[in-house]
C-alpha cells in the first residue's frame, strides 16, 4: 500500500480554522443554539488519527455512523447516534496541489460545511443514514445546494473556484422535490 500524504502542521491549522467557521455557519443556518448543536454527536478526524478502515480513496471526507453510549452505561436505552467525519487529507491535497485555482481553506470549509449539513439532516431525521444508492445521490445534490446557500453570502477569496469545482452537483431544490 502506498503512503498517503497527510496534512502538515500549517495545513492542520488551516483545517482547524475551517472547522470552527463551518460549525458556526451551519449552526447559524439551522438556527441551532449551543445546547442544540451537535458537539457531542460527532467528531472530526484527519488522516493521522484515522483507522485503516476509515481511510478511503476518492472522496474528500466520509461520515461513519456509530452508536455512542455515555461512559459507564451499559443499557441500550442510553445509546445515541454518533458520527465521525473522516477527512481524507490525501484526496484533498491531491486536488488542491494540482494548481493555483483551489486553495486549502475555502476547499476544506466547503467539505466541512457539507459534512456537517449531512449530520444535521441525519440528526433531524430529514435523511436516513442507511438510504438506498438512489436516495443517497439525491441527498448529495440537496446537501451540495444547502452548502452553497450557507457559503454563498461569504466574501472569501477562492470560494468561487470551489463553487465551480462542485458545479455538477448543484440542482435547485424545486427540481429535487420532483421524484
Amino acid at each position: 500500500m502506498s503512503r498517503r500524504m497527510a496534512f502538515n502542521p500549517l495545513e492542520i491549522d488551516i483545517v482547524n480554522n475551517s472547522v470552527r467557521l463551518a460549525e458556526e455557519l451551519v449552526s447559524n443556518h439551522y438556527k441551532l443554539s449551543s445546547n442544540q448543536w451537535l458537539k457531542k454527536k460527532y467528531d472530526i478526524k484527519t488522516l493521522v488519527d484515522l483507522n485503516e478502515n476509515e481511510i478511503v480513496d476518492g472522496p474528500f471526507a466520509q461520515i461513519l455512523h456509530y452508536k455512542g453510549r455515555p461512559k459507564d452505561f451499559t443499557l441500550e436505552s442510553t445509546s445515541f447516534d454518533f458520527y465521525k467525519i473522516c477527512i481524507q487529507d490525501h484526496a484533498i491535497l491531491s486536488v488542491v496541489n494540482q494548481g493555483p485555482s483551489l486553495n486549502l481553506f475555502p476547499f476544506t470549509l466547503y467539505v466541512l460545511v457539507h459534512e456537517l449539513v449531512h449530520i444535521v439532516r441525519f440528526s433531524k431525521f430529514l435523511q436516513n443514514f442507511y438510504a438506498s444508492a438512489d436516495e443517497k445521490t439525491i441527498e448529495e445534490k440537496r446537501v451540495h445546494e444547502a452548502t452553497r446557500q450557507i457559503l454563498n453570502p461569504l466574501t472569501l477569496q477562492g470560494l468561487k473556484s470551489v463553487f465551480d469545482f462542485y458545479q455538477q452537483w448543484i440542482i435547485p431544490f424545486e427540481d429535487l422535490r420532483e421524484g
